[in-house]
């Protein structure tokens, strides 16, 4: 029988070895939630920055995307590189396991969302349109978003991901008979920590018995479409495309050797099942601020779509002109580029749950759109027809619900 390692390649896996926090680091403070979220919100970072100031964090080597726009980015990205080798030379981050981290986590609603912490590799992932690879992006990657993201990972030491890749696994064949033998054999958790800022809870199981690992393999194999589709981007399609592109900008300067053992050939990454009771797809909303109302409205009127606009507590339907896509989020992405596009001081941004845009669409010459989820198990079958979905068509979660931030990987 091969090797572990060779089955796992052949389903672009790779096996990590995972850095986690030495023991005298508390991990409440430890752990935040993914850059991504919260990015109208600075008060929320401004919060997690005031928990954590004194104590190691992942918070500082990390740049949230609510910052991505200020005028001391470079410093911050400075600051976080230093901070990431300080971590690595003082210990606060050790060379935990070798191997794959099962990991439960338990929702302040109470449910319950299990996933694989794994390698990828990145020679097997393809974010263009029209991709056949075993990786897809699963909504359109804005190439321009990428620039900004690689200045922080191009000099990095380390990664830590808040990135989640989903499998279509109907039979549960992966992710859910490990979890099955882990609590069999009453395996000891490596991290059991309360979340901070509503995260819930989250516990990680180490994975790194061989059998297990080829049949994890095995499984993966067997769940491949017959197009060689086997992985879908959840959450981080633009942080897994930044290590994309910062992994092919460097792998034109090593012998082919090299390029082979290299670890930025690889991107730390939750795997889970889209068929897991606990995932939850969510609606992104969309808000728009700077904008005269009397002027846009009439702009998106037609006879097609109807969509929900909010503002503050107050909501009104209408329905929007017609546009080249299936999706009712694809009409209204389509419309609301075009606008920006005629009006360059309007701006956009993506918000998770509707608390958050009734409170941000309160604001003077700011307009919501509250839409509805897509059908989870519509996913894989779209991709595979018709390629990526508009962006931002989709969340797992609301944004208190996404990856925190835990387990390192050395790219250097």
């Amino acid at each position: 029988m091969e090797s572990f390692e060779i089955a796992l390649s052949k389903v672009g896996l790779h096996i990590p070895t995972v850095l986690l926090p030495s023991a005298k680091v508390p991990l409440k403070s430890w752990a935040v939630v993914a850059c991504d979220q919260f990015t109208s919100e600075p008060e929320y970072w401004e919060e997690v920055e005031r928990n954590v100031r004194a104590v190691p964090s992942t918070y500082h080597i990390i740049l949230p995307e609510a910052y991505l726009e200020m005028p001391d980015k470079a410093q911050r990205i400075e600051n976080i590189n230093r901070t990431m080798q300080q971590y690595l030379d003082e210990s606060v981050l050790e060379s935990y396991l070798k191997g794959f981290i099962l990991v439960r986590r338990t929702m302040l609603s109470g449910k319950i969302r299990t996933g694989l912490v794994v390698a990828i590799d990145l020679d097997e992932y393809d974010y263009h349109t029209g991709s056949t690879s075993l990786v897809r992006a699963s909504e359109k990657t804005v190439i321009e978003r990428i620039p900004p993201r690689v200045q922080i990972r191009e000099n990095a030491p380390i990664e830590l991901p808040h990135i989640l890749v989903l499998i279509d696994d109907p039979l549960k064949k992966v992710i859910e008979p490990v979890f099955e033998t882990l609590s069999r054999q009453s395996t000891p958790p490596v991290y059991d920590t309360e979340l901070m800022m509503k995260g819930g809870r989250v516990v990680g199981y180490p994975v790194t018995n061989p059998l297990q690992l080829h049949a994890i393999a095995d499984a993966l194999q067997q769940i491949k479409k017959s197009d060689g589709f086997l992985y879908a981007m959840g959450d981080g399609n633009h942080s897994l495309a930044t290590a994309k592109t910062c992994w092919d900008q460097m792998k034109g300067l090593l012998t082919e050797e090299q390029r082979k053992s290299h670890p930025a050939k690889y991107a730390l990454v939750e795997l889970n099942n889209i068929h897991d009771p606990g995932m939850d797809f969510e609606p992104i909303h969309r808000i728009l601020f700077d904008i005269d109302r009397h002027d846009l409205l009439p702009y998106l009127r037609g006879n097609g779509v109807e969509v929900t606009l909010v503002q503050g507590n107050q909501t009104e339907s209408i329905r929007l002109q017609e546009r080249n896509s299936h999706l009712t989020v694809g009409v209204l992405q389509i419309l609301l580029d075009e606008y920006l596009t005629s009006h360059p001081k309007a701006r956009i941004d993506y918000i998770h749950g509707e608390t958050s845009l009734r409170k941000l669409s309160s604001e003077k010459n700011s307009i919501g759109f509250l839409l509805k989820g897509m059908d989870k198990s519509d996913l894989f079958p779209t991709i595979s027809m018709d390629g990526a979905l508009p962006r931002k068509t989709f969340s797992m979660g609301e944004a208190e619900e996404k990856r925190y931030y835990m387990e390192c990987r050395k790219i250097r």
